[in-house]
Formats: structure tokens, sequence, C-alpha cells
């Protein structure tokens, strides 16, 4: 459907790496609020959309939150129907929290939610009792496979991280000692990611990976890690990012771009001044904006026109 983009340090252009957007598994088990919420004869019909994500102060994030916003107007201009965009978001990445927001927004009569899930196993149970309810679930980003929801759409997170490692191996030569960044670590997208990474590193015997590094994933708590990790191992020459929570922030790299090659995921605003200062070597880019749009898009194909995607 689609592909991910590299950025690498002094390359105007930008390089295509074949990670393909994947959606999967209809369930079939929801009889769904097909109708909408129609408040009567000649009036517009309505559509009622809530967006989970794992944290309102990701920058990735807020990128979806604007794709879901953008789609909402689009498609309700499109079709001739008003499609309401209610985000309940954690401030902090919480999945309890996730939980409680779903179960509430299923109470409150959504026709449909979308949802990054930061914890599957704490999820699935939430999202299998709002289908129950009928309302239309899509999971993005990160997903819950084992769930009711009838779709998920985000990039292949095990090849994610293969290429987060392949470009790492690229700067950093077939030799050296290396360190993963791993956010949460219930998270099934980032747990694929780092598969990923250890599968490509497998294949050279000159690699060694020192340890996978999780954290709370914010900002100022990455580039803790960071630091403290290539203080206390000054060997490290090389840094797998599976996300780009540190680069969020001024000066997170200090002490660590001096001795160390550095690639991560994320390709947002704030990650792209490293990558212009040589501090970070290449970023690997997903459809953050895309999250959002594409899920209200299935959501309301579901809902209005009765269409599932074909895989």
């Amino acid at each position: 459907m689609s592909a991910t983009r590299l950025i690498r340090t002094g390359s105007a252009a930008a390089l295509v790496a074949a990670l393909a957007l994947v959606g999967c598994k209809e369930s079939g088990t929801n009889g769904g609020n097909t109708g909408g919420n129609n408040a009567g004869a000649g009036s517009t019909q309505t559509y009622k959309i809530g967006v989970i994500a794992k944290s309102d102060g990701n920058p990735v994030f807020q990128a979806a939150r604007q794709g879901a916003r953008d789609a909402a107007a689009e498609l309700g201009e499109e079709m001739g129907v008003q499609i309401d965009i209610e985000w309940r978001t954690p401030k902090r990445e919480e999945p309890q929290e996730q939980a409680s927001n779903l179960e509430a927004l299923a109470a409150g009569g959504v026709d449909g939610v979308a949802i990054s899930c930061s914890d599957a196993n704490v999820l699935t149970g939430s999202i299998d009792d709002a289908v129950a309810r009928g309302v239309e679930v899509a999971c993005f980003d990160s997903d819950a496979p084992d769930s009711a929801r009838f779709v998920y759409f985000g990039v292949d997170d095990t090849e994610a991280g293969r290429e987060v490692m392949r470009q790492l191996v690229s700067v950093m030569g077939e030799t050296g000692i290396v360190a993963v960044l791993a956010g949460n670590q219930a998270a099934p997208n980032l747990q694929a990611r780092v598969r990923g990474v250890r599968e490509i590193a497998d294949q050279y015997p000159g690699i060694t990976i020192r340890d996978v590094y999780y954290h709370e994933e914010t900002a100022d708590r990455a580039a803790a890690m960071m630091q403290q990790v290539q203080a206390n191992n000054p060997d490290i020459t090389g840094w797998a990012l599976v996300g780009g929570w540190p680069l969020y922030t001024e000066n997170a790299l200090d002490g660590i771009y001096e001795t160390a090659k550095i690639v991560s995921m994320d390709t947002l605003r704030p990650a792209l001044a490293y990558v212009k200062s040589g501090q970070v070597q290449v970023l690997v880019g997903q459809p953050y904006h895309g999250w959002g749009y594409e899920s209200v898009r299935l959501l309301i194909n579901k809902l209005h026109n009765g269409e599932s995607p074909e895989s």
C-alpha cells in the first residue's frame, strides 16, 4: 500500500525502504451500529468516532490526531455525513487508562473507535466488550491481534526493526557494540521491532547487542536512559532506536553521538534537526498522519458503506 521513508545525514533526497503497510483480520463477530446516529428524517447522519492513542505528549500521535480530523472533514463532505472525532488519549502512556477510556466511549454510544494499544493483554478484553456492544474497533500503530477488532493499520514492525538495524550496520560497519532503546516493554509493536533488530544483528558475528533498554515513553526519560547507559558502557558504538522518543527534546544525545552511530525510527520535525547536525545518521519513517486518517476512513467505510478491507 505504501512505503516507509529513510532520511540520511547529508542527503537532500528521501530513500525509500520496502516496509509495507499492513491491514489484517476482519472479525466478522460484530453486528455494528451500521446506521450511525441519525437525528431524524431530513437531518444529517452523524457518526461518532473515538480515537485513543498511546500518549498525548508524543508528537507522532498528535500527527495521528490531525489525520483523524482531516479524514472526518474530507469524508464527511464527500459522503454528506457528519463525522465527530472524540480524542480520548492519556497524557502519559497508561494502558489501564486506555481501557477505561475505551469502555467509557462504548458506553457513551460511539459508533467506532481507533486505538493504538500500549499493552494488548490489558486492552483485548475491553476491545472485545466494545465490539459486543456494537462498536466497530480498528487498531493502528500497535495491534491487539487476538481481539475482536476488525482491522489493524500500521507498518510491518518486525521489518521496521530489521531496517533500523540494517541501516545501523551500514553506518557503523559490521563490528561493534550496539544498545537498543525500546520504550514500553509491553507494547506489541515495539516487541516486534526489537525482534527485527535482533534478527539482523544475528547475521553479523562482529556485532554484539549489549542490551535492550526499556523506559517510560517521554523524551526526557528516554534521553536520560541513553545518557546513563552510554556513560556506564563507553564501549557502545551504535544505538538502534525503535522509537524516536529522545529526539523530541534538545541536547538528548550529548555524550553519545561523539562516539556512537545512531539510527532511529520517526521522521518528525524535531528529529530532523539531529540529522542536520550529524548526530543521527538515519531516520526510518512511518505514516503518522495516516494512522488517524486511514483508521477513520476504514471505520467509516465499515459503518456507512458496509465495506471491509480485503486483508
